[in-house]
């Protein structure tokens, strides 16, 4: 019988846990400018050793920009400094191009074409939406940060990309809702300089 009561309390144990846990082998974000304007969305999934990212985006400058994974889940404008510098859980240096790097947030550039639209493919290599020090999802999330420039892959600490023109926050549902999004026309916080 005591078998039998602790067999029935596991089980509603992983039933329960089931429940409270979120899908995260992908989530959609949306995509927004300073103004608070929606671009479009990101949508992130899980991939063998990487988060593969697919954007659709709209409403950039013609040409190539910076994209990166920012530490915090906020995107207040004008500026979007609020989402922090660069996710870097390993303290490595900026840049594809730099031996000592690179950030876990760096991606190659993005472009858009000459109507301002971007449809393109990227990985965050090394990262996860599972638990874990390499997660997107850590704490109550992150940010997917689009610059005005481009990324030389070298330039400390950022990489020279200039400003920041585009953020989502990547979380899940749950942090959401206890984290609202500010309204992206609010000031942001100090952070290095891009």
């Amino acid at each position: 019988m005591r078998v039998r009561k602790l067999s029935v309390i596991f089980a509603l144990t992983l039933f329960v846990a089931g429940c409270s846990s979120q899908n995260r082998s992908s989530i959609e974000i949306e995509m927004y400018n300073p103004a608070g304007d929606a671009l479009g969305t990101a949508k992130l999934s899980e991939e063998n050793d990487s988060v593969a990212i697919k954007l659709s985006l709209t409403g950039l400058s013609p040409g190539l920009h910076g994209i990166h994974v920012h530490e915090y889940p906020v995107c207040e404008g004008p500026d979007f400094k609020s989402a922090g510098n660069h996710l870097n859980p390993d303290n490595k240096e900026h840049g594809a191009m730099n031996p000592k790097g690179t950030h876990l947030g760096d991606m190659p550039n993005v472009e858009a074409d000459s109507s301002g639209k971007v449809n393109a493919e990227l990985a965050v290599q090394g990262a996860t939406l599972m638990d874990g020090k390499m997660s997107l999802l850590k704490d109550e999330g992150t940010s997917l940060v689009i610059h005005e420039g481009v990324d030389d892959g070298l330039t400390q600490p950022a990489g020279d990309a200039g400003d920041r023109i585009a953020c989502g926050v990547i979380q899940l549902e749950e942090a959401a809702e206890k984290n609202p999004p500010s309204d992206p026309s609010e000031d942001g916080g100090e952070e290095e300089k891009e």
